[in-house]
């Protein structure tokens, strides 16, 4: 797994992340882990397959047209 290091980080925000660690009951390494996945990969972020499924949906497919585009798009299209 990758390693990242951080340099020059202020005695305060050290201190900051301590202590919001503790109030989470977790280490201070595991807090930053959430800070930096929390930051990069928010939580309402829009994810390719639901938004795919959702104009599906929208569009009113039935299997029998999912297996239409299939066929014409050389097997490659698909609905879960």
């Amino acid at each position: 797994m990758p390693a990242v290091t951080i340099r020059n980080l202020s005695d305060e925000t050290h201190r900051a992340l301590r202590v919001r660690a503790a109030h989470h009951g977790r280490s201070t390494e595991a807090e930053i882990r959430d800070i930096l996945e929390a930051a990069v990969r928010p939580s309402q972020r829009v994810k390719l397959g639901s938004l795919l499924a959702s104009i599906g949906g929208e569009a009113e497919l039935s299997n029998s047209d999912v297996e239409a585009l299939r066929a014409r798009d050389g097997g490659r299209a698909s609905i879960r």
